[in-house]
């Protein structure tokens, strides 16, 4: 089984390609926020270096986000499109849980924090467990300050990793008993997404090309302009 996969909700673009459940290349490119020239030609290459033909492809799996609104319509929309052009089975996949699953052996609560702009964060906590983690709370968006908060009330020892845990840094300081991943953990892996993607692969939990979508969590930009237009 040969399993191709990216996420596109950061400002990065993660892309890696798998056989038999084994990753046997993994490419990170860009972190200006240009996704659609990105992903394309980062797929063709990734391919072309690992002397493997896209045809040979038997399944696509996608990050779902949350994440930026531009990056995820790129990468999911191309997730389907593929899925159907090649007749193969696609798998989605929370982007927070392949910031998390990569952190699996620790011994702390992780936080995935993804910068959410505004001010604020995507956010999600995941307990170790053996074999993986489990994810404790709901996908959720907000003010950096009121999740120290939260922690802070729980008082867990936890792991901050992702974009958004690296942008407040001074934010999640007010945390005792907090440490920070390395900068590699900064943004969700398609190594992690292949593993989780691979497994569902197995079970025969995969999704139709229509049926995939992506976790906004909130309205973009331009829908609360437009709102706030029809209500002048």
């Amino acid at each position: 089984m040969q399993l191709l996969g990216f996420d596109t909700a950061t400002p990065q673009v993660s892309l890696a390609m798998s056989v038999d459940g084994a990753a046997v290349g993994e490419l990170r490119l860009g972190h200006d926020r240009r996704h659609a020239e990105h992903l394309a030609p980062g797929i063709e290459y990734l391919c072309r270096q690992l002397e493997l033909e896209l045809s040979e492809v038997s399944g696509i799996a996608v990050g779902l986000g949350p994440g930026l609104f531009t990056g995820l319509r790129v990468g999911v929309t191309t997730a389907k499109v593929m899925a159907q052009a090649l007749r193969v089975p696609i798998v989605g996949v929370a982007s927070l849980d392949l910031v998390a699953y990569p952190l699996r052996h620790a011994s702390r609560v992780i936080v995935a924090a993804l910068d959410a702009r505004r001010g604020e964060v995507f956010h999600a906590r995941y307990q170790p467990v053996p074999g993986g983690v489990q994810r404790v709370s709901g996908y959720e968006v907000g003010r950096p300050e009121d999740l120290v908060a939260d922690l802070v009330a729980a008082g867990d020892e936890v792991l901050l990793a992702g974009d958004g845990a690296v942008r407040y840094r001074d934010v999640f300081a007010e945390i005792d008993r907090a440490e920070h991943a390395a900068a590699s953990f900064a943004a969700p892996s398609a190594v992690a997404l292949l593993e989780l993607a691979s497994a569902r692969m197995e079970r025969e939990e995969f999704s139709s090309a229509w049926d995939v979508q992506p976790l906004y969590l909130r309205q973009s930009d331009a829908e609360i302009e437009w709102e706030r237009r029809l209500a002048s």
